[in-house]
């Protein structure tokens, strides 16, 4: 298993900005560093459950399937859309205490966000491959490649909520916070489109 170039891999596509940082930021700006954290958790069972479905073969499957596909990937872009109208919708409101975290609300974003994204079952049944050594246990490494993954998202992810809340006073000012929610709900506005018109 080549972990080690995997890694350096894996490390820029965790922190290059997406729907996952969009989703925290969000998060964090609404409700505090805890629900970014569950955010976070989310995000990576999402991530962990295509993980699993890619190394047992479902993900390649998904990914011959035309139809399958563009329903799951229609779904997920629908999914951020919403979640851009609701940033948007949020800059118009006056600003307020951090919102409670009602019934797991956080963490169900962030599971979301990945599990409607067929992109990411496509990423790993295709990226990890190219790291694993046929001549040893496949689905074992794959696995561990994809453990990598989630540690460097498991860690990133909350250092980067706990930033946003420590700038939360200067960004919660109503003119900063309402260019931040629209600028948020933009990222995942376009991001929804951009899933929905990308070929496979």
């Amino acid at each position: 298993m080549h972990w080690q170039a995997f890694l350096g891999v894996a490390a820029l596509l965790t922190i290059t900005p997406g729907p996952d940082m969009a989703v925290v930021t969000r998060s964090a700006l609404e409700r505090g560093w805890g629900a970014a954290v569950r955010t976070t958790l989310g995000v990576n069972a999402g991530l962990l459950a295509w993980a699993g479905a890619a190394a047992v073969g479902l993900a390649a499957l998904l990914s011959a399937s035309a139809e399958a596909f563009t329903v799951l990937k229609l779904v997920g872009a629908a999914y951020l859309v919403v979640l851009g109208a609701q940033s948007w919708r949020a800059a118009r409101r006056p600003p307020s205490e951090p919102e409670r975290d009602r019934g797991g609300s956080s963490f169900r974003r962030g599971l979301l966000t990945n599990l409607l994204n067929p992109k990411i079952g496509v990423f790993y049944s295709t990226l990890l491959p190219q790291f694993v050594d046929q001549r040893h246990d496949v689905l074992a490494q794959s696995l561990a490649l994809a453990t990598i993954h989630n540690l460097l998202g498991l860690v990133w992810l909350p250092l980067y909520g706990a930033l946003v809340v420590k700038a939360g006073d200067r960004l919660r000012r109503p003119r900063v916070r309402a260019l931040l929610e629209r600028a948020t709900g933009t990222v995942l506005i376009g991001l929804g489109l951009r899933l929905a018109v990308e070929r496979r």
